[in-house]
């Protein structure tokens, strides 16, 4: 596994720490909504702090356009993380300059100051230099431990770390260490599964494992379009038919690199698409005209569930179907309650907003050797990318 500097090697103590968090958590009535992320980082925090470190959190948080605006100040989520790290949480209106500079030089070892929405500089998303200095200036050292924005090189998730001795927080080395595992060097058989509506937004993900792992499950609405590759009629049902021919490649593709993609047999069929709409299991070269695929029936839940036996490393992106809405939950419930049974025989790596909301759902995610909240970073290394966050913290 390739080495990446962490909190192990840094020396904390009195040293003025810039930390590189993910606060962009969900808010409902000035309130946070879910502190996933905050608990998340709580813990590099509270070993830099502990250790005589002084604390100083760099976030962004929604999508400001390029200036101050309220809805978007950090100052909001101040209250949340002082009741998750139980301790005091100082507050400073910029990022850089004189205010940023004075707070800073104020703390003490161990204090903690959350410093204001990076994203209020456009120059943040320019990796501008001049802003990565003005960062920079405020610290000895750079911990990011914000592996969801870590697909972004921006000033405060790349830049800083050419100008700071970098390190790995917690969260984000337990990241590295678990997508390394999954993938970079995986024990055999591996297994993918990958859902979500669309082929479009997954092309790259789908080439990339489907030369690399034993089997691909291939579920939701993107599996339509892979039968209709095949000549299957899929009625009404969501699927591309422009990218029959990119299906087409990636069959072959896995063909040709020995892997199995793993496509439903028997699928949960309905003239609309609700809660509660009568609904029926039908083989798949059964579909009426006019009506929709909205998840696989009990055949293919059983084949998915076989594949998740044979595995020692499961990857997990996407619902096998509609699971929002019932009945047609059942196979992606199904299948992640099987994967969680598996716990302490499979390495199971699961990631993506949607797929969180799945395994949780399905009271699995604790089963999962690691849940990933990180959207775009996860889905970005499915698709074999490097990671600027990540690959700046290396050990060369």
């Amino acid at each position: 596994m390739t080495a990446f500097r962490t909190l192990d090697q840094a020396d904390v103590k009195g040293k003025r720490v810039l930390v590189r968090v993910d606060l962009n958590v969900p808010m409902a009535d000035g309130e946070v909504a879910d502190d996933t992320r905050i608990r998340a980082v709580a813990p590099t925090i509270a070993e830099i702090a502990d250790k005589g470190g002084k604390v100083i959190l760099l976030a962004h948080f929604g999508r400001p356009k390029g200036g101050p605006e309220a809805a978007f100040s950090l100052r909001q989520v101040v209250g949340a993380l002082v009741t998750v790290l139980d301790r005091p949480v100082a507050f400073v209106e910029d990022c850089i300059g004189p205010a940023a500079e004075a707070a800073v030089a104020a703390m003490k070892d161990g204090d903690v100051l959350l410093l204001e929405n990076t994203r209020f500089h456009k120059a943040e998303e320019k990796n501008d230099p001049d802003f990565v200095a003005a960062l920079a200036k405020l610290g000895d050292l750079y911990v990011n431990d914000a592996f969801s924005a870590a697909h972004r090189a921006h000033a405060s998730t790349e830049g800083l770390a050419h100008k700071l001795p970098a390190y790995a927080g917690r969260s984000m080395q337990r990241e590295i260490e678990a997508i390394e595992s999954a993938l970079a060097s995986p024990k055999r058989p591996v297994v993918a599964v990958i859902g979500g509506a669309k082929v479009s937004s997954k092309i790259d993900v789908l080439e990339n494992l489907a030369g690399k792992v034993d089997a691909l499950v291939v579920g939701g609405g993107m599996a339509n379009t892979f039968l209709l590759a095949k000549g299957i009629p899929v009625g009404k049902s969501l699927a591309e038919p422009d990218l029959v021919d990119t299906a087409r490649k990636i069959m072959a593709a896995a063909d040709k690199a020995g892997s199995v993609i793993v496509l439903p047999t028997d699928v949960v069929v309905a003239k609309e698409f609700k809660a509660g709409a009568e609904a029926t299991v039908v083989s798949v070269d059964a579909v009426p005209a006019d009506q929709m695929i909205l998840d696989i029936g009990p055949k293919s839940i059983e084949a998915v569930n076989a594949w998740i036996d044979k595995a020692a490393t499961l990857v997990w992106n996407g619902p096998l179907g509609a699971f929002e809405v019932p009945p047609f939950d059942k196979a992606t419930m199904s299948a992640a309650r099987h994967a969680a049974s598996r716990k302490g025989k499979v390495l199971s790596v699961a990631g993506g907003g949607e797929t969180v909301s799945a395994l949780h759902q399905a009271g699995a995610a604790d089963g999962f050797s690691f849940v990933s909240t990180a959207g775009g970073a996860f889905l970005e290394w499915l698709e074999g990318k490097a990671l600027p966050g990540v690959e700046v913290l290396r050990v060369r």
